[in-house]
């Protein structure tokens, strides 16, 4: 930087929304002054912040009206809890209201985030997938933009979020990525990624190796004015863009041409990134997949779409991936599923992790629904959850899961959008960056009551690990806040499930319970129809939503709009 350059980087978030707006115009919405703090970090002996480290502002870029989201990296590691979720969505929904309205407004987002916030776990996952339904929603009407400078970076659930953006702009200083380091060498060993490593690090997710492998479209200097100038420059562009979680053949062309079994350096990476993506793609896109060998392991995704669609055959392009056009009731609906496979090719994805071919594959099967129906009546999607997470590892990072994961929310959330009812059936785990990617776009989330049926946004080695505290205070805190806690009903608390089934076989499921469950998911179509509502937002006015499991989100919004004036 020259001696009159300021760091962006330098700056607090207050400080950051304030310099991408003109001078003078910077409107502080919902701020400290308003007291809305998060109501759930009390009860663990953690000090709250007033604004619970998102701003909001509305102000003017370049002479046009803009609403500036910016996140407090130095407030809980900037994690996403309830309050802060909540802000950060309705903000989007506003602006999206704007649009749709006629009048204009620049979304402009400020990254500094480690991901949710595992105090209050569940409901930043919560607050994520709505926050990424409002961007694809709002991307069709105007470029949503996000800014990744540093300290924190930006990772967990909020770099599946960013993966949406129609245009990122990153610092080569900054940090993108899914899976933070520190996670990686927990769950997967030092050998995977020793977090320690801080040149190895930067290699792989830092600003410079994602501008020079497309995950980010512009790398600007760390400084104001230059960070200004990069954000006007991008609303200045012409025609709509189509974000890279919407060129899915594209992506699966490139992962197709990975040799997982040998380690790829971050410059190699490059190089196959720019020597593929001036190629044609070739249709269909083929992988060199490990034969499927013997009997593949039974598990609760495989058992339960192997039932839904009368014991026949599923169809697979990566063995990872189940999917059939099956018969509900008297329609055909989409199953999608998936399931372990002993012999994944990428090492980390082989007992039912969502990983970077498990991502892509599903944006394929839900998009090629979405494009077959759009001149007839838009058929049903059944998500079938049972996923342990998405993938740690070194090579999922550098080549980009979280992009791979934001792919298949994408299209879930396009499929919603088109009119086609999404349907989610929880039979089994339902964790982290996995479940946002196949499973939380949907319009309704129906779940059995089982021990084997978790949701939450971290495995509990890792959470205690990231939190430092042990598991048996994580358990402890869980009881006074439900949102912690991994067990179903424990979720069904916060007003998002459309039903939670008893006296379902989960592992073994009889004809009967097959036909129960048949009759809810009929029934959960129906409903999706006859309120004729696309978006999220029944999860947030469900009865046990409204009176107790989401009343802070619906006190932000409410409080929100009453300010809103952009």
């Amino acid at each position: 930087m020259g001696v009159n350059n300021q760091s962006f980087i330098e700056l607090n978030g207050r400080e950051r929304a304030q310099a991408i707006l003109d001078q003078g115009t910077f409107c502080e919405l919902l701020g400290p002054f308003d007291g809305i703090e998060s109501p759930h970090l009390p009860k663990q002996n953690i000090v709250p912040q007033s604004d619970d480290g998102v701003i909001i502002a509305g102000g003017m870029i370049a002479g046009e009206p803009a609403v500036v989201i910016s996140i407090e990296g130095g407030f809980q590691g900037g994690g996403i809890g309830e309050v802060s979720g909540a802000k950060i969505a309705g903000a989007l929904e506003l602006a999206l209201n704007n649009h749709k309205k006629g009048v204009p407004v620049r979304p402009v987002f400020l990254f500094d985030t480690g991901g949710v916030r595992l105090q209050e776990a569940n409901y930043g996952l919560l607050s994520i997938s709505e926050i990424g339904s409002a961007v694809v929603a709002l991307r069709e009407h105007t470029p949503v933009v996000g800014v990744i400078s540093g300290n924190v970076g930006c990772f967990g659930g909020m770099s599946i979020t960013a993966s949406l953006f129609s245009y990122l702009i990153m610092t080569k200083e900054a940090r993108f990525g899914l899976n933070g380091p520190e996670v990686i060498e927990q769950e997967a060993g030092v050998e995977e990624f020793d977090a320690r490593d801080r040149s190895l690090i930067w290699k792989t997710i830092g600003g410079m190796q994602r501008y020079e492998t497309g995950f980010a479209d512009t790398l600007a200097q760390d400084d104001v004015t230059a960070i200004q100038r990069a954000v006007q420059e991008t609303f200045q562009k012409k025609g709509k863009v189509t974000s890279k979680t919407e060129q899915v053949d594209f992506y699966r062309h490139l992962l197709s041409k990975v040799d997982p079994s040998e380690k790829l350096a971050p410059d190699q990476f490059q190089e196959l990134y720019n020597t593929t993506k001036n190629e044609p793609i070739p249709s269909p896109v083929s992988y060199s997949l490990n034969e499927v060998r013997g009997n593949m392991p039974n598990s609760r995704g495989r058992v339960w779409i192997n039932a839904l669609i009368n014991d026949e055959e599923a169809d697979f392009e990566i063995p990872s991936v189940l999917y059939k056009d099956a018969l509900l009731g008297r329609e055909k609906v989409r199953y999608i599923s998936v399931v372990p496979n002993p012999y994944n090719r990428f090492l980390r994805a082989r007992k039912g992790e969502i990983g970077l071919d498990e991502g892509w594959a599903i944006a394929k099967h839900v998009r090629e629904i979405i494009k077959e129906d759009r001149n007839q009546s838009p058929r049903p999607i059944i998500a079938i959850v049972d996923v342990p997470s998405q993938a740690y590892g070194y090579h999922e990072e550098l080549l980009g899961i979280h992009y791979a994961c934001g792919a298949a929310a994408d299209a879930y959330a396009a499929a919603r959008l088109a009119g086609h009812p999404v349907i989610t059936l929880i039979v089994g785990k339902a964790i982290s960056g996995a479940f946002l990617a196949h499973g939380y776009q949907s319009n309704r989330i129906v779940a059995l009551k089982d021990e084997g049926v978790n949701v939450h946004a971290m495995s509990k080695q890792s959470a205690a690990r990231i939190t430092k505290r042990s598991i048996k205070e994580l358990e402890e805190a869980s009881k006074k806040v439900p949102s912690m806690a991994y067990d179903i009903e424990s979720f069904a608390s916060l007003g998002a499930l459309y039903e939670l089934v008893s006296g379902i076989q989960a592992e073994q499921p009889t004809e009967r319970d097959v036909q129960t469950i048949q009759d809810i998911l009929t029934g959960a179509v129906e409903d999706v129809r006859r309120e004729g509502v696309y978006d999220l937002s029944n999860r947030l006015y469900s009865e046990q939503a409204r009176k107790e499991g989401r009343k802070a989100s619906l006190l932000v919004r409410d409080e929100l709009e009453k300010q809103w004036n952009i």
